[in-house]
């Protein structure tokens, strides 16, 4: 059989070709920064860093120069908040390692701050090289738990195929809050802020709860870090539950972080006046359930315009690739262009900690660089290149494996 062997070989082959400095000369360059578009620009990577940016640079001895001919280059796209690398296949559990279900008793999964998917990252899957063929060099992995209300841990984590993938300064604690989270606190928003408050005061008065307590003594040291300026991502779609967690979160130390927020542009000079980024999915426009009632096409059109930070994300694993497809949307529905852009690029590099680093094209930023065939919002664009710390990705996925695969045997006339 054919299949096991083409992905056995996609497993085998590297992920990046041989690192070598690069002149991409003459790009549309799209930087993501202050800068804003750069026309007909060159860029120079050395050493996995971006060293120079301008017109008419020269490439040093043995570089490999790029010819742009004014096609569009950008950083590296985020793929949002998901489960990939935590995930291959849905429907076999030996795959997915995103959700913590502990026997007995039940509820003592739904306190568990501890629980880190980190370590369970698979650099590996071969789902990763599916979103870098598209642009898509870096990620957030969170866990999941519709059941919980703290959830766990996760980082944010590069695409490149390197075992010690996640990024430094990244670790993110993640809460499920509103009706997402009503199994795990008896049916109650109240009991919600009641809950987390006790868990609150075991971190700072250990045994306060004597056997009633919520959290193991690993949970407490956990949770404990993200009560001095931790960030904290809460899953939240109601204005009102936005507008109270936001208050809770940051008078207990926590750096509040936003995911959702269908109904979050009722709220958007809140946010703005507390500093809290919102990380949403512009396709939201209808109620899929009481907490979006308020779900509208032009979210983040208007808490741009109240001055909110803002990221796109999308839930699937297997679709990082379309994030773009969510910007281009918002931009569709007035958001401006170069802000859509920085919502899969440098914003989220800002919101997990890596804006020194990655999400933007600038001398000693990180080359993650993505070479298009045209407007990168656009869905009739592609990728033509993609570079992961300056190194070059293989341009090759399962999914191109079968087209290619495929295309061979309708062009042979091959029906068996």
């Amino acid at each position: 059989m054919r299949t096991p062997a083409f992905i056995a070989a996609l497993l085998l082959a590297p992920a990046l070709a041989g690192a070598q400095d690069v002149l991409i000369r003459g790009a549309r360059v799209h930087t993501a920064s202050a800068a804003g578009t750069l026309e007909s620009a060159d860029v120079l990577v050395r050493d996995g860093r971006i060293a120079a940016i301008g017109a008419g640079l020269a490439a040093p001895a043995g570089a490999a120069v790029v010819e742009a001919g004014g096609r569009p280059l950008t950083p590296g796209l985020f793929g949002g908040i998901t489960q990939i690398g935590l995930e291959e296949v849905n429907l076999e559990p030996s795959t997915y390692d995103a959700q913590l279900k502990l026997a007995a008793p039940a509820w003592q999964h739904m306190w568990r701050p501890e629980f880190d998917v980190t370590p369970a990252f698979n650099s590996r899957s071969i789902v990763l090289a599916v979103a870098r063929v598209e642009g898509v060099t870096w990620g957030t992995i969170a866990p999941l738990a519709a059941d919980s209300l703290v959830i766990g841990q996760g980082s944010a984590v590069t695409l490149d195929g390197r075992f010690d993938a996640a990024l430094p300064n990244s670790r993110t604690l993640f809460v499920n809050w509103g009706s997402a989270a009503h199994a795990a606190s008896g049916g109650s928003r109240a009991a919600q802020y009641m809950l987390f408050d006790q868990a609150i005061r075991e971190v700072r008065e250990p045994g306060s709860s004597g056997a009633a307590a919520l959290l193991q003594p690993e949970g407490r040291a956990a949770l404990k870090g993200y009560l001095a300026g931790g960030r904290v991502v809460f899953f939240v779609e109601r204005a009102s539950d936005i507008r109270e967690i936001v208050r809770f979160a940051q008078a207990r130390g926590m750096k509040p972080v936003v995911a959702g927020g269908a109904e979050a542009w009722i709220v958007a000079r809140e946010l703005a006046e507390a500093g809290v980024p919102v990380i949403l999915d512009p396709l939201e426009n209808l109620p899929s359930d009481f907490d979006k009632l308020g779900a509208r096409f032009d979210n983040a059109k208007l808490l741009h315009e109240a001055g909110v930070t803002i990221a796109f994300s999308q839930t699937i694993s297997h679709q990082l690739r379309k994030n773009r497809q969510l910007a281009g949307n918002a931009v569709a529905h007035g958001l401006p262009w170069e802000a859509a852009l920085a919502a899969i690029t440098s914003v989220p590099a800002e919101i997990f900690g890596q804006g020194a680093a990655r999400g933007r094209i600038a001398a000693g930023q990180a080359a993650d660089l993505v070479l298009w065939s045209g407007d990168p919002l656009e869905v009739t664009s592609v990728a033509e290149q993609v570079w992961i710390a300056g190194n070059p990705v293989t341009m090759r996925s399962r999914q191109t494996e079968l087209r290619d695969r495929y295309l061979e045997r309708l062009r042979s006339g091959a029906t068996d």
